[in-house]
């Protein structure tokens, strides 16, 4: 069954070891913020400095593996047709909007949404770490100047994780204008055997 997360929002759900999750960019263009606990222990949580060390590589496609910040292997990239992901940058918040857009109002953000949905399961907001933007296109230049630019991914482009372990999953349709080329759409997942 797929699922869908609607524009600016967030959703939260369990993967079992050794089953799959599938997240699809069904319109193109949109970026999608994944945030991965372990089960059983939510104090174990995905890494992107204990991935990008242990991958050595900040482009993370099929055959990647993400790892926890206590070195366990969370989720493996299987299928990748976009091929283009960050792990860089951490969920939009409400001072993101302030710094970078200068928006002083409200905004829905990443962060906000990864906590509301996975609060219940008693995740705090300081607990949310940085997600692994799934489509989210940075590039690095040769001094180090991060660029956020319009994501590559086309409609129906789709990665797919092997859970290593029992998860708690928490995943958005992002929120930040730059992130999703100043348009937002939303984001499908499905679970399978």
């Amino acid at each position: 069954m797929i699922h869908e997360i609607a524009p600016q929002s967030g959703q939260s759900f369990k993967v079992k070891k050794n089953t799959f999750l599938k997240i699809i960019c069904p319109e193109g263009e949109q970026v999608a913020d994944l945030v991965a606990y372990s089960l059983h222990d939510l104090n174990e949580f995905i890494s992107n400095g204990k991935t990008l060390d242990y991958e050595e590589n900040i482009y993370l496609t099929t055959g990647n593996i993400i790892y926890s910040n206590r070195s366990s292997q969370m989720l493996e990239i299987i299928e990748d047709t976009c091929g283009r992901h960050d792990f860089l940058l951490a969920p939009c918040c409400q001072n993101t909007f302030k710094k970078i857009y200068n928006i002083t109002e409200k905004h829905p953000s990443c962060r906000e949404n990864l906590y509301l949905s996975l609060e219940k399961y008693g995740i705090r907001e300081d607990a949310i770490p940085t997600a692994f933007n799934v489509f989210m296109k940075v590039d690095v230049d040769n001094t180090g100047k991060i660029s956020v630019l319009p994501p590559t991914a086309n409609p129906g482009d789709y990665i797919v994780f092997k859970a290593h372990m029992d998860l708690l999953i928490g995943l958005t349709s992002c929120s930040a204008e730059q992130s999703n080329n100043y348009s937002f759409k939303p984001i499908q997942y499905e679970l399978l055997g």
